[in-house]
């Protein structure tokens, strides 16, 4: 049997057992065109059936599509009886929460992922409306569910889906659970063998319950700040002003074209605060209303990025490291010692390294992950214990572990509202404190670098050459080696500290992509009585350090 024979089949055992007309007819009419000698919907063909889709960093992810290798009905049921399979094989019972957002399709996949758990034997929970992920993040925990799972595709294209799990507390799941359940899927029969029963419940005090938390995050003289924020077309527009209302701050405007849930994102190419382009309106917005902070976030609302006005009168978005170290510096300041006597925060490998340096200078534990919220929740000794902030560059942050263990945008925007407003009445801003930070602690300078390679083979034999071959020198200094095999396909390569000068670069593979993704920092210090020349002038080292860096590291990475 040829593979496009073994494909064609694969198509007709999935139909077999198809749930949804629509979807069945779009898999019916790309197998006849296959058949009948089509080369291209063969091709897509044999993509739709090479699936099922994995758990990645943050979970299944895949596009609306029909067939084993998308985000559809049948993939959802098959998908939640796996989940109950792994969890009753571990007799575990009690509640599971189910969120979603309001991408296309995620409603049905809600209500389907439910009706399967709740034949399964299992308490269900439905969140009644399209809520942001850390809404259900926190109902997981706050109920002790067993599980939580909420249907989003975060800042995907709008032609995808996904599927996220939390396991008990509200935990991000990990490895090797991951890997247990999708074997646990694997032994999953066709989707329409798959028991459903409608008697869930909606959980209707998640919303309220979740905002009365964030309330909390702000300090008793919140407010008096000018707000200009954005959705991005998301569910987080409705929720972050009740949020920011709640905790002081009323003086809020949102970017009308990007309010109200839109599963199409008619407004930006790619839903993500962090693509170019993707915040104009928002800083637009903030210049235009001569506002104190922008605020962006992603469309499940669990990302958060921050606006501020520039020396040069204009706006820029501030760097995910950039919020990290500040919102850092913040909470340790202002946390309860008596109660948190022994702190700790963490970032991610690929993050800036100012952070190390700001809980050393304010006393508390420091710690560094692999990349993923699931990782960062149990940094320290595996549990997490202790942390009151975590943050990875690709603008997550968790401002309040104790009731959400995930990023969480809506909690960000008021954590980062109170140090706003507390600056202010100190006469100063983010971009002040961010320069008092890299004084006391050195530039921090980062950036990325991504090559793409065509064929897999050659990203692996690229990370082998590297690993047999490291360079020793890199930007005119000694560079060392450190491999995170077998724990993770990671080569990070670091420079010994020349007057103060360090270097960093992380090596990985893209989880998602074709390419090799590298992670550059350069340090500087900020020498001289003049402050502020000096400041100027490592900034200036730095990023010219940095460009050379990037410029070898690429050469490093070519064939």
């Amino acid at each position: 049997m040829s593979r496009e024979q073994r494909d064609r089949e694969t198509a007709r055992e999935w139909l077999a057992g198809e749930v949804d007309e629509a979807d069945r007819a779009e898999l019916t009419e790309l197998t006849r065109r296959a058949e009948a000698g089509n080369a291209d919907a063969a091709a897509e063909l044999a993509d739709r059936v090479a699936g099922p889709p994995t758990f990645g960093t943050a979970g299944i992810r895949a596009p609306l599509r029909a067939g084993p290798n998308g985000m559809n009905r049948a993939v959802v049921i098959r998908t939640t009886a796996g989940l109950a399979a792994w969890l009753a094989e571990r007799e575990v019972g009690g509640t599971v929460v189910v969120g979603h957002d309001a991408r296309h399709g995620s409603r049905q996949f809600a209500v389907d992922a439910a009706d399967v758990l709740c034949a399964a034997g299992f308490d269900v929970r439905v969140l009644p409306e399209p809520l942001p992920t850390p809404v259900l993040a926190r109902a997981a925990r706050a109920l002790e569910a067993v599980a939580g799972v909420q249907l989003t595709a975060s800042h995907n294209p709008p032609t995808d889906n996904g599927y996220k799990v939390y396991l008990a507390g509200g935990e991000p799941l990990v490895a090797p659970h991951d890997a247990e359940i999708e074997q646990a899927i694997s032994e999953v029969g066709a989707a329409e063998t798959v028991p459903g029963e409608r008697g869930w419940h909606h959980y209707e005090r998640a919303l309220p319950e979740y905002l009365e938390r964030v309330a909390e995050l702000a300090g008793e003289d919140a407010g008096g700040l000018r707000v200009a924020a954005t959705a991005l077309h998301g569910v987080g527009a409705a929720p972050l002003e009740r949020a920011l209302r709640d905790a002081g701050f009323t003086d809020t405007h949102f970017v009308v074209a990007q309010r109200e849930p839109d599963p199409d994102f008619p407004t930006v190419e790619f839903p993500n605060p962090e693509e170019p382009g993707a915040t104009d309106a928002v800083l637009e917005l903030a210049r235009d209303i001569e506002a104190d902070l922008a605020v962006a976030l992603d469309p499940d609302a669990d990302r958060c990025a921050l606006g501020v006005p520039t020396s040069e009168g204009g706006w820029r978005m501030l760097r995910g490291d950039e919020t990290g170290v500040l919102l850092g510096d913040h909470i340790l300041a202002t946390i309860d010692w008596r109660n948190r006597p022994d702190p700790l925060v963490a970032t991610t490998i690929v993050s800036s390294s100012m952070l190390e340096s700001v809980a050393q200078a304010h006393g508390a534990r420091y710690d560094e992950t692999l990349t993923g919220f699931k990782w960062l929740m149990r940094a320290g000794d595996g549990s997490g214990g202790g942390l009151i902030y975590a943050y990875e560059e690709a603008l997550g942050h968790c401002v309040d572990p104790d009731h959400v263990r995930d990023k969480d945008g809506i909690a960000t925007a008021v954590v980062a509202c109170d140090l706003a407003a507390t600056l202010a009445r100190a006469g100063t801003t983010l971009p002040g404190r961010l320069a008092e930070l890299e004084i006391e602690h050195g530039v921090h300078e980062t950036g990325q670098l991504s090559v793409r390679m065509t064929e897999p083979a050659a990203i692996a034999a690229t990370m082998r050459r590297l690993r047999e071959h490291p360079p020793g020198e890199l930007a005119g200094t000694r560079v060392e080696p450190r491999d995170l095999l077998p724990e993770s396909d990671v080569l990070i390569l670091r420079g010994s500290t020349r007057d103060g000068v360090g270097k960093r670069v992380v090596i990985r593979p893209s989880g998602t992509e074709p390419k090799l993704k590298c992670y550059l920092q350069v340090v500087a210090p900020v020498v001289g009585a003049d402050e502020t020349a000096g400041l100027t002038a490592a900034r200036e080292g730095a990023r010219e350090l940095l460009a050379t860096l990037t410029s070898e590291v690429r050469s490093l990475l070519e064939p």
